[in-house]
């Protein structure tokens, strides 16, 4: 059997997906980040960058080599700690929690 579509419907799709804007510099460094420290909880001290790429492509994650590149260099020589001490005053201006719901 065939299918048939109405004219609207494959234009509202497209349209929907070609407003999406392309991951920020900056989540995609997060996502980076987050594989790497994920490997160290994984028991490795230093991972290496096919480390974090297997976790990365084992959560359906496209590689930027240049982007991997990148976070290698920065992350170089430093402990897991220091990185998580120097990003959470960063995570503190997302704010935290709202104000409590109305009672009532």
């Amino acid at each position: 059997s065939s299918q048939s579509l109405s004219a609207t419907g494959p234009t509202i799709s497209l349209l929907a997906l070609a407003s999406r804007s392309p991951p920020s510099f900056a989540t995609m460094g997060m996502k980076y980040l987050a594989a790497y420290m994920m490997a160290v909880i994984g028991g490795k001290d230093a991972p290496s960058a096919e480390d974090v790429k297997a976790i990365l492509e084992a959560g359906g994650i496209e590689v930027d080599q240049a982007m991997l590149d990148l976070m290698m260099t920065k992350v170089e020589g430093k402990e897991v700690h220091e990185l998580i001490a120097a990003g959470h005053g960063k995570f503190a201006a997302c704010g935290g929690g709202g104000g409590g719901g109305g009672g009532g």
